[in-house]
């Protein structure tokens, strides 16, 4: 399903500061956009909307990547370590590579009975960390899955009861950070937590009364971004007030900066840290006749 903007509602992309600081960076009625990647070269973001994937240049515009052999694409996208190779997940439940370019896409997944959403991609580029969601039935929980970057058999992490999304590969590799229902018994609990990509028991990193989804660690490894629900909240749905929280990973506990704002899905869906980890991108929804600060 491909999602667009009500009536009213705008998109605007926002990147902040380590320090934060932010700042709009771009701002659109006409196309939803989401989950901003960026470029190793840091000079621009790469997102999807509207089944496609796009590039906003930081110093111009907004252009379409011309990827051919896809089917409509989802908020799922991680770009390869080499800096020119994307992977993507589309509409049909498989993860696809293609150029950062453009060109034709390969189909990585197997029929396998799972439905795939990427989220990671290690740091040598060689394995891909997916969610796996048996039969496209989402009435069951996600399962952390491993995968060969090249195409390949899969691996299952055990991360405990309960859905798992958003795992993604410390800077160093040795482990893959997520969200995680197998705290609680109840519905709408999702909290951080880290496994070892070697398997083990997973660390809780934060208890909260929020809902927490998707932990991004920023290259250097020094700070983590991710995105905060309302307690009670289930899943991560769209066009509610959320707040985009920054940490150090070595305190969780204690936010450094917080960016309240009307948004959820399509916010912070994937790794969006600059080269440098002084910055990262997100994306808020408003619904007003105007722009204004969130």
């Amino acid at each position: 399903m491909i999602r667009t903007l009500q009536p009213g509602q705008r998109c605007e992309v926002w990147i902040a500061s380590a320090t934060g600081a932010s700042e709009l960076a771009f701002a659109t009625d006409e196309i939803l956009l989401e989950a901003p990647n960026w470029t190793l070269d840091g000079q621009a973001l790469i997102l999807n909307g509207h089944g496609a994937l796009w590039r906003l240049d930081l110093s111009g515009g907004l252009e379409k990547v011309a990827i051919t052999g896809i089917p409509d694409l989802n908020n799922d996208h991680v770009l390869a370590p080499d800096g020119s190779t994307i992977y993507l997940s589309a509409n049909d439940g498989h993860i696809y590579r293609a150029d950062l370019d453009g060109g034709e896409a390969d189909r990585l997944t197997a029929d396998d009975g799972w439905f795939h959403f990427l989220h990671g991609v290690s740091p040598d580029g060689q394995t891909l960390a997916y969610v796996g969601i048996e039969a496209g039935d989402f009435t069951q929980p996600g399962r952390l899955i491993t995968m060969p970057a090249a195409g390949g058999p899969s691996a299952l992490l055990d991360t405990g009861p309960g859905h798992c999304d958003g795992p993604e590969y410390s800077p160093d590799g040795e482990w893959l950070y997520f969200n995680t229902e197998a705290f609680t018994d109840r519905p709408g609990r999702a909290q951080l937590a880290r496994v070892r990509t070697s398997g083990g028991k997973p660390e809780h990193l934060l208890e909260s009364d929020t809902v927490d989804w998707f932990p991004h660690l920023s290259p250097d490894g020094r700070l983590a971004s991710y995105i905060r629900f309302p307690g009670g909240t289930e899943g991560h749905p769209a066009d509610l007030p959320v707040d985009v929280v920054v940490v150090s990973t070595s305190d969780w506990a204690t936010p450094l900066h917080t960016w309240p704002l009307f948004g959820g899905q399509g916010t912070l869906n994937v790794n969006s840290w600059s080269p440098d980890s002084e910055r990262f991108a997100y994306v808020a929804y408003p619904v007003s006749t105007s722009i204004g600060t969130p």
